[in-house]
């Protein structure tokens, strides 16, 4: 993970939603939005900007509009000249309102975005906080592939050509879903590590002496997730004889993702071991221990109690 600030160009901003361009800036690729809050510019129009953060994303809505349209054409005009002089970024306009002709010529003037929205005010705000918060996350990408096997999102890693992608085809023609395959974008969402595929190789899978396969189509909708919270990480590893492998469970393993510690389970490759039957016994047994039922250390407790049984009895 970079230490940079996250931050979405305004073009980004255009391209990754449906908003109707009213007056597009020469500068879309090269200025950033930083900040995932809005500003609705009730105070600005009446003169106050006092603590005023001009690059925010401003929003003109019902309210707003009203105003304007209210005012005297000569006091709308001054009002509007000095809200875009403050040199704001992106305006965007709810519920498809009217573009009065000064936002046109003053957002001209100052390099300026506008855009409109048919979205009601409130949804129009849900929807620009709820992506850029989404777009300014801590994010990692992770050489991998992400499935959602019985209801847990597993990433699945390990050195190229091990055999990913044929185990995740196999969990896939077993009913569980893919999410991403080869490049896994996870993103930190409420303390909560988000997954999903970068939106050109969204639901294709590569498949080595096959190419490159279309799983949605193969095998239809259901096998298929736009994201997943990554809960479980399954190593895939060469099988080593001398290893030292875990043969109890007693201890879990951790890795850490975005400063978050996630459980890990290796998982030694070797012919013969139907391994995406073990990637789904490791998920189910993930899920016992997570409902507070641990099989090793039951079995140890079960042992305990034998050795204290025939001590009484001797």
């Amino acid at each position: 993970m970079s230490n940079k600030k996250q931050s979405v160009s305004v073009q980004q901003l255009i391209a990754d939603n449906d908003y109707e361009v009213i007056q597009l800036a020469d500068n879309t690729r090269t200025v950033r939005l930083y900040s995932s809050e809005c500003n609705r510019p009730g105070l600005q129009l009446c003169g106050f900007y006092t603590k005023f953060v001009a690059d925010r994303i401003q929003v003109i809505g019902g309210a707003e509009w009203c105003y304007l349209k209210g005012l005297d054409p000569k006091v709308r005009d001054l009002r509007l000249k000095t809200f875009f002089e403050h040199k704001i970024t992106v305006l965007i306009i709810t519920k498809n309102q009217e573009v009065f002709p000064e936002m046109l010529t003053y957002a001209g003037k100052n390099n300026c975005t506008i855009l409109r929205t048919a979205d009601s005010t409130s949804i129009a705000l849900y929807k620009i906080i709820t992506y850029m918060q989404r777009a300014l996350a801590p994010s990692i990408r992770k050489h991998g592939i992400l499935l959602d096997i019985y209801g847990v999102g597993v990433l699945i890693t390990g050195e190229s050509g091990i055999g990913k992608s044929e185990t995740a085809l196999d969990l896939i023609v077993s009913g569980h879903k893919l999410i991403a395959d080869d490049s896994v974008l996870i993103r930190m969402l409420d303390n909560r590590l988000i997954g999903t595929s970068p939106k050109i190789t969204r639901h294709f899978m590569e498949i080595r002496g096959i190419g490159i396969i279309d799983v949605e189509r193969l095998f239809g909708i259901g096998c298929i997730m736009e994201e997943k919270e990554v809960e479980l990480v399954i190593e895939l590893t060469q099988w080593d004889d001398f290893a030292d492998y875990n043969r109890l469970g007693m201890e879990d393993d951790k890795i850490e993702i975005l400063g978050k510690s996630v459980p890990k389970i290796e998982i030694p490759m070797r012919t013969g071991r139907n391994t995406s039957m073990i990637i789904e016994i490791a998920t189910r047994n993930f899920k016992q221990k997570e409902m507070g039922y641990n099989a090793a250390e039951a079995l140890n407790q079960r042992v305990l109690d034998s050795i204290e049984k025939n001590k009484l009895n001797h």
